[in-house]
């Protein structure tokens, strides 16, 4: 029978690192892993990114919905879809605002017998873990029936803060074994039971966040991201895109994670929507998008005068 694991954590926690992990470690022991990325805009952009490890037929993105609720059916016909493979593993990467209970709570049901109950793996920053003010509660609630929760962020922070965190995610979901990415046992994960930790209720819309993209133009260089990035309000909480720098043949990806950090680098690929701009959180409006990009190219004019 064929495990399915779904990945969830908080915007920016490190599921795509930890998925990217996952697939590596499947596929050097005889695992054919098909993924699934799901994301409110353009999962595409996400998708391309796994190319050189996962063959495309085995990849696909879910768009525009969330898999907690409104893409929970389109979720599970996916995987009722997936070929038979030998040692065959599905991967779901959850989009970081998920409600990751309501996520179990239906993913199971209707599932093609040859699938083994879905488990789920909670991704942490021990970092910033519980310092999301408002967003506390859905990132509390995102490891709360989950199986493995894998901390994240372990070389930015001491020892007391990651025993502190261990401590507080043992009192939320005592049943789950909680370790680093590197002390995981892959051959170990298809055979993890789903929880059976009881969560506290969550209001479900909370988990529901704005989502906006519009088109970006080619851009003279990097540092025209940065100044996009500075210029989106703080409360969207993650921002990434696609785009064309001048005189580079190859496209650029970037992202700001929710802590406001800008990470940049090189696309894998031909984006299948163009250049474009992505953001999740409160204020994700096209017309904020816009007015950052302009904004952000007039200070690098000015900056070049």
């Amino acid at each position: 029978m064929e495990a399915i694991i779904a990945v969830v954590g908080f915007l920016g926690a490190g599921k795509t690192t930890l998925l990217k992990y996952f697939i590596d470690r499947f596929s050097a022991n005889g695992w054919s892993p098909f993924v699934i990325l799901n994301d409110y805009e353009n999962a595409n952009m996400d998708a391309q990114q796994f190319v050189k490890q996962v063959e495309s037929n085995n990849i696909k993105a879910l768009s525009g919905s969330c898999i907690c609720c409104s893409g929970i059916v389109e979720l599970r016909n996916i995987v009722n879809r997936i070929p038979e493979r030998e040692k065959g593993v599905t991967l779901i990467e959850a989009n970081g605002t998920s409600d990751a209970c309501s996520l179990m709570e239906f993913l199971g049901v209707g599932i093609n017998d040859r699938f083994l109950p879905p488990i789920q793996v909670s991704v942490v920053d021990v970092q910033n873990w519980q310092k999301r003010a408002e967003h506390n509660e859905l990132e509390a609630i995102q490891i709360q029936v989950s199986s493995l929760i894998v901390l994240t962020h372990l070389d930015t922070c001491s020892l007391a803060r990651r025993e502190a965190v261990e401590a507080n995610l043992k009192e939320l979901n005592p049943m789950a074994q909680v370790i680093a990415m590197d002390d995981i046992e892959i051959e170990l994960l298809p055979k993890l039971l789903p929880s059976e930790n009881t969560a506290k209720k969550f209001e479900h819309l909370k988990a529901h966040w704005a989502s906006s993209s519009t088109d970006l133009p080619d851009l003279l260089n990097t540092d025209c991201i940065y100044a996009i990035c500075n210029e989106l309000p703080i409360s969207i909480l993650r921002v990434k895109g696609c785009t064309k720098i001048k005189g580079q043949l190859n496209y650029t990806y970037f992202e700001r994670k929710p802590d406001g950090e800008v990470l940049i680098r090189p696309f894998n690929g031909m984006p299948i929507t163009g250049s474009k701009l992505l953001t999740i959180g409160p204020g994700s409006e096209s017309t904020v998008l816009e007015k950052a990009i302009q904004k952000g190219l007039e200070i690098i004019a000015i900056n070049n005068k």
